[in-house]
């Protein structure tokens, strides 16, 4: 029972990282679902291209800032070498 439970408060801890995989996972497929969308309605090729790449272009500067906290590089501190 104490396994379940611990497993249970992980899906718990890690609700928020759940939250953004879907977030990152809707913005890297919105232009391929603003493209259906705009077929299904009936639009032609230029239009439905046009909106489509504005879309996905928008997600992208989107999913920039939601990944710029995972990007950030840390400097390794190393102790200085001494010269001779």
């Amino acid at each position: 029972m104490s396994w379940f439970k611990k497993q249970i408060q992980y899906l718990i801890d890690s609700l928020w990282q759940m939250i953004q995989g879907f977030i990152l996972f809707s913005l890297a497929f919105s232009g391929l679902g603003c493209a259906l969308l705009l077929r299904h309605l009936e639009y032609n090729g230029i239009v439905i291209s046009g909106i489509s790449i504005i879309v996905e272009g928008i997600a992208l500067i989107l999913c920039y800032f939601l990944f710029k906290g995972y990007l950030k590089i840390e400097e390794i501190k190393t102790p200085e070498s001494k010269k001779k």
